[in-house]
């Protein structure tokens, strides 16, 4: 059952994103911006805590999860004072941050990127 609520959770989240791409003139950006943010604000409100302990990796690998990594490491850092807050939240997110530019990079020596004319 917790593949099943994984996989839901995490396709309903993907899902809102091409519904907002579909329905309205926001930009594929703004749209990544927005999620992060929402997953800020929620754990903020302790709201995605319970989202994580139900549905995992649905909850966390997405973007609100990002979001919510980087408040919860801002929130856990705070307790250390100001300087805590703002590097709790890089101490948290680190791996991700450094997997994201590290696959990045991989991938554009290995493909030919081109924009569109």
């Amino acid at each position: 059952m917790d593949y099943l609520y994984t996989f839901l959770i995490g396709g309903g989240i993907c899902v809102i994103g091409q519904i907002l791409m579909d329905t309205t003139k926001l930009t594929t950006p703004r749209i990544l911006v927005i999620f992060v943010v929402s997953g800020v604000i929620l754990q903020a409100v302790h709201l995605y805590e319970p989202l994580v302990q139900f549905a995992h990796q649905g909850a966390t690998t997405p973007l609100p999860g990002f979001g919510y990594t980087l408040a919860k490491g801002a929130m856990e850092g705070a307790k250390e004072g100001f300087l805590g807050a703002v590097t709790g939240a890089v101490k948290n997110s680190a791996a991700g941050i450094a997997a994201a530019i590290t696959f990045g990079y991989v991938i554009s020596l290995i493909f030919n990127p081109k924009s569109p004319k």
